[in-house]
């Protein structure tokens, strides 16, 4: 905004300069008097000019023709004679009055440069200073035009990225991978000796909040080097040609301070693969500035210490030229961390944290299973505000468990009022997930159940705790989870000989987990070893295209009625055993409706006061 005040100060400042330099001098004066004093021969040395004339009164001339407050008006010097100045009026007798009076005078031709400048400039200088108001406003460096192809990375020297190694956990095989640059930067003679090269780039692969950034960062912090970090949007501008000149002067700031990092964040921005958006993609913005950084990256030599690092959470979009090697070498993905590495990430969280002595950071790892690190960061600060709040001076185990509902499941509607009817329902519904699950081999154990509303749409839920990570799943395991997904609805219909809508989320991963098996997993008798949907599209893969069928129209009922099958098997297995243990689920329904929330203990106690254990 101050530089906006600047630029308009300007074009003020010739203004009055031309009022206080441009105007001619002297005082106004009536053009009759004017007249009189000339026919009475008491002017001398008069400028006719296209709109005025100024000129001089002798000495006492003024007291003979004119009265004393028109003397006032003029401006007299020491010698008597008084300057003045009056608008020329259109009087063909003037030339012949001067004359006559023996007058000396002359022309002038009246200058239109300032004027002329005003009216070019001034406008120009308003129109740029407000575009360059608005450009600071969107969030240019400075805010003037020339900058609009610098570069935007900020750059962090040695003491600034204070991230480390130590900061990192939870994906040590990920820092192994970059431990080989930080080395080469430090040590470049070793690999050079050998004849070796360094990587030019490094993609980053992983799910949002799995530590992508912050595994950049410690590199640079580890290695000692400036750090340019940048966004891909951010080289992608509605002015044509910006990208490409910002990727230019990346680059040529990077080669001064080498050796260095470049980190790009959110590379699917800017690198998306080209031609996907039609005939006219190839004209496109992003476009241009991908071919730069294609260019740039081929141009640039490694030797020199500038390593590319670049993170996406969409690597199947990215550009095929960007994966060859010679420019992004290496591909490092990261995954959602383990058992282990929840652990550490927990630990390294609460290292500023006042623990309780109870606090056990194993069980929330178990508790926390596909959290990734981001999200476990946000769980121990969650931990600590409630701690806070209850006026604690150290977080408790207590703390966590309600963090790690709040996460999960929402929050806490405790307002929210349901009448009897819906309560009881809802009691019933997760009683019967409950129990399916207690009574099945192989589905993780039971740690709380609860109806008290939480989020937008949760009526209650039934928390799990698994006790190990899972990579593979059997057949046996996928059918007791679907099992278990039935267990809600089936519960309601055994009870009340009717159904809500409250299970159309379970009936929703029912009916997908049945379509996988069928589909992809080739558990299907009838259908045998085959697949007729691809999975997931891997993280590295080219662009996915689009879904095909690659099976008949008879086929296809095939995999319904197998789907259909499914349910209704897994249907008849959980009404057996709700049926067969139906005074449980009255105890346990009536026990939620009196406490609202069930923990292990208690169900414990349950199952063992009515002399039942699950099989």
């Amino acid at each position: 905004m101050k530089n906006f005040w600047y630029w308009l100060l300007i074009p003020v400042v010739f203004i009055v300069m031309q009022g206080v330099f441009g105007q001619p001098s002297g005082e106004p004066l009536a053009y009759s008097d004017f007249k009189h004093l000339l026919r009475a021969g008491q002017l001398e040395e008069l400028v006719v000019s296209h709109e005025t004339i100024n000129g001089s009164v002798k000495a006492g001339g003024l007291d003979k023709i004119l009265s004393k407050p028109k003397l006032a008006q003029l401006r007299c010097a020491e010698s008597g004679k008084c300057s003045f100045m009056t608008v020329r009026i259109d009087d063909p007798a003037l030339i012949q009055d001067m004359d006559a009076a023996g007058i000396r005078y002359e022309g002038q031709v009246k200058s239109d440069l300032l004027p002329t400048l005003l009216s070019w400039f001034l406008p120009l200088i308003l129109i740029f200073a407000f575009w360059n108001y608005l450009a600071k406003r969107s969030g240019m460096s400075s805010g003037l035009a020339f900058d609009i192809g610098k570069s935007k990375a900020r750059v962090y020297i040695e003491h600034e990225t204070k991230v480390r190694f130590d900061d990192v956990a939870g994906i040590d095989e990920a820092k192994e991978e970059l431990m080989e640059v930080v080395d080469f930067l430090k040590n470049p003679q070793r690999y050079h000796q050998l004849g070796g090269k360094i990587p030019k780039g490094l993609l980053i692969v992983g799910a949002p909040g799995t530590g992508k950034t912050l595994l950049a960062k410690a590199v640079a912090g580890e290695a000692g080097v400036p750090f340019f970090s940048i966004s891909g949007s951010e080289f992608v501008e509605m002015f044509v040609g910006v990208g490409a000149a910002r990727v230019r002067d990346l680059f040529a700031q990077a080669e001064q301070r080498a050796p260095c990092i470049i980190f790009i964040d959110e590379l699917d921005a800017m690198g998306k693969a080209r031609g996907i958006g039609g005939i006219m993609a190839g004209h496109s913005e992003q476009e241009h500035t991908l071919n730069q950084l294609l260019v740039e990256m081929d141009g640039f030599d490694t030797n020199k210490g500038v390593i590319i690092l670049a993170a996406t959470n969409r690597p199947e979009i990215l550009d095929p030229a960007l994966l060859r090697p010679g420019r992004f070498d290496r591909q490092i993905a990261i995954d959602r961390p383990d058992l282990k590495g929840r652990q550490k990430i927990l630990e390294v969280h609460s290292k500023q944290v006042s623990l309780a002595p109870q606090v056990d950071l194993n069980t929330i790892a178990a508790r926390t299973a596909g959290f990734a690190g981001a999200d476990l960061a946000n769980l121990v600060n969650e931990a600590t505000l409630l701690a806070a709040r209850r006026n604690k001076n150290k977080v408790e185990m207590s703390d966590f468990n309600e963090a790690i509902d709040r996460v999960v499941a929402g929050l806490e509607k405790k307002t929210r009022v349901m009448n009897p009817q819906e309560k009881e329902t809802v009691a019933y519904h997760e009683a019967g997930h409950a129990l399916v699950a207690e009574f099945r081999t192989h589905v993780d154990r039971v740690s709380k159940i609860s109806i008290i509303p939480r989020g937008i749409a949760a009526l209650g839920y039934t928390q799990q705790l698994p006790t190990e990570d899972r990579y593979l799943l059997k057949k046996t395991e996928l059918l007791d989870r679907l099992d278990v997904f039935l267990g809600g609805r089936v519960a309601e219909e055994l009870v009340f000989g009717d159904v809500s809508t409250g299970a159309r989320n379970d009936l929703q991963m029912a009916t997908d987990m049945a379509r996988h098996m069928v589909t992809q997993y080739g558990m299907s008798e009838r259908l045998g070893l085959a697949a007729f949907e691809d999975g997931p599209t891997p993280f590295l893969h080219t662009l996915p295209l689009p879904e095909k069928k690659q099976y008949s129209e008879r086929t296809a009922e095939t995999i319904d009625a197998e789907i259909e099958n499914f349910l209704d098997q897994a249907k008849g297995r959980v009404k057996a055993t709700l049926n067969g243990k139906r005074d449980l689920l009255d105890a346990l329904a009536k026990m939620l409706l009196e406490k609202e929330t069930v923990d292990r203990a208690a169900l414990d106690g349950l199952l063992k006061r009515g002399g039942l254990a699950p099989e």
